[in-house]
């Protein structure tokens, strides 16, 4: 591309923010509805912790709008991912496959389950996991092997030591080279685009794997009419505060089983027993609770996210007709989904393009940023196992992430 290019493009990007001096962010929060007025409201109430109204309100919400059966919040999203992992019975020395191209929160998230990466490629029209690179792998380096099952004996009235589902035992998946067992798989739907998760749900049921839906970035989109995060037996999403609705920081599991939601909320509260006096727990518990001070935020945003998801899609329209006549692509949203557009992005034509473009607009006050350095290139994984991910490392060179904020 043409260095006069990128000042159109900056020149654009001012124009349609209408800001023709100073700082453009990258994402930042709009506070337009009644987050004072809620905040308030709960300092009032001096119940500004884990308990109160705002995180029944909160879980309520987000159940409805996106059609899961149970909501539990958390107090971020990389808790909800470690949560999920211990919930889909990730443990020590097990293997989770996921993808190279994906925020650091879903590589470490295994890793406080001390289980391995696995790392398999993505597709280049949705940037999360490939279900073709994903099955081939599975075939060349999977062997099942006869588990036998684990009867869990509980007392009388005591909640469940673990997920409702138990070691069911069977037919379980191993590494051949390294004789790990293959527990867990998380895809991602990256920046707000779905992938093709249907059909990677279809290909670990095959092998007895659970899914984990790394939904972080994706309130708001949608895979063939369903909600993304409510596709695989459970999802994770993020309120970070650069996120579509954000709660300051924050995260919520998304269960098709509301027993085993019922589950996880237990584990986020210490695995308290109730009672009005006593002090006693069943399990080994989390602090993940999210703060009613931060769920207050939370509700008042949730209200305005159908303005936000109509200004990121209109938005996006703006920059996908603008870029249709550069050499640049802009990465619009995968056939059969509806894309959040939580973050835009351009592929542009090399990755000495692309940063000189990132340079340009950054020295110009226009934020922009390279997409997170592959997981497999990270000192903490560069030993995991990983397939071929060409598509990742030819994304890796190319893509940009360009100011996204709601223009409301």
């Amino acid at each position: 591309m043409n260095p006069d290019n990128f000042q159109n493009i900056i020149s654009f990007i001012r124009q349609t923010f209408k800001t023709p001096e100073g700082f453009i962010p990258l994402h930042e929060p709009r506070f337009y509805g009644n987050e004072k007025k809620y905040l308030e409201e709960c300092i009032d109430s001096t119940f500004v912790s884990s308990v109160g109204k705002f995180v029944d309100r909160f879980e309520e919400m987000i159940t409805e709008f996106t059609g899961t059966s149970k909501a539990v919040v958390c107090v971020n999203g990389t808790n909800a991912l470690h949560l999920a992992l211990l919930l889909s019975d990730v443990k020590p020395g097990d293997e989770v496959i996921t993808q190279p191209l994906t925020f650091i929160a879903t590589a470490n998230a295994i890793s406080y389950c001390s289980a391995n990466p696995v790392f398999v490629d993505v597709d280049r029209d949705t940037l999360g996991m490939s279900p073709r690179k994903l099955e081939e792998w599975l075939e060349e380096n999977v062997e099942m092997k006869e588990t036998e099952a684990k009867v869990e004996v509980k007392a009388e009235n005591s909640k469940p030591q673990s997920p409702p589902w138990g070691d069911l035992g069977g037919l379980q998946p191993f590494n051949k080279s390294t004789g790990r067992r293959i527990a867990a798989c998380v895809p991602m739907h990256t920046f707000g685009h779905p992938c093709r998760i249907d059909e990677i749900v279809h290909i670990c049921n095959r092998y007895n794997i659970k899914v984990v839906e790394d939904a972080a970035e994706s309130l708001g989109s949608y895979y063939k009419n369903q909600h993304t995060g409510t596709i695989a037996d459970i999802g994770v999403l993020s309120f970070n505060g650069n996120k579509t609705i954000t709660t300051g920081g924050g995260g919520m599991l998304l269960f098709k089983n509301k027993e085993l939601g019922e589950y996880a909320k237990h584990l986020t509260t210490q695995a308290k027993v109730p009672h009005r006096w006593e002090f006693r727990h069943d399990h080994i518990g989390y602090n993940y609770r999210m703060p009613n001070i931060n769920a207050a935020l939370g509700c008042a945003q949730m209200e305005q996210l159908p303005k936000f998801l109509k200004a990121k899609r209109e938005l996006a329209k703006k920059y996908d007709a603008f870029f249709s006549t550069l050499t640049s692509t802009f990465v619009t949203e995968p056939s059969h989904s509806t894309s959040n557009y939580w973050l835009n992005a351009i592929l542009l034509n090399n990755k000495e393009e692309r940063d000189q473009f990132l340079e340009q607009t950054n020295n110009a006050g226009v934020m922009t940023r390279s997409v997170w350095e592959l997981m497999n290139r990270l000192p903490m994984f560069q030993d995991a196992q990983c397939g071929d991910i060409s598509n990742a490392e030819w994304i890796a060179d190319r893509l940009v992430n360009i100011p996204s904020s709601a223009i409301i």
